[in-house]
């Protein structure tokens, strides 16, 4: 059974990771276990955009990225180590810290900003 102590320590690592975008999104939720980034309006969807999020669940911290499910190209070049934690098209699974693939995540995350800012959506 996955380590609850380990989840904590993974949800303050990639909670870090979204937390220095938070001047210019917005904070939809902040809690003990959940904490989520929207971007901004988008005339193409007419609605709010969300960013991102991480989430701890009953067997992994996820970590959800919008931008590499409406811009899949971001996803060109990943490791297979991060490719194997993909869940779907924009989440990544976490039991332990692996601080390699987080700093991947950290890039990936950077760009996936970009282009949203690129795009309007920030």
């Amino acid at each position: 059974m996955p380590n609850q102590d380990d989840f904590q320590t993974v949800f303050k690592k990639l909670k870090g990771v979204l937390k220095k975008y938070e001047p210019h999104l917005t904070v939809k939720g902040n809690t003990a276990d959940a904490y989520y980034l929207d971007a901004g309006f988008s005339e193409k969807y007419k609605r709010v955009v969300f960013f991102g999020s991480v989430q701890i669940k009953k067997n992994y911290v996820s970590y959800y990225l919008m931008p590499v499910y409406v811009f899949p190209e971001l996803l060109k070049g990943i490791s297979p180590d991060l490719k194997k934690r993909m869940q779907g098209k924009s989440c990544f699974n976490f039991a332990a810290a692996d601080e390699k693939i987080f700093s991947e995540l950290v890039k990936l995350t950077k760009n996936g900003f970009d282009r949203f800012k690129q795009e309007g959506l920030v």
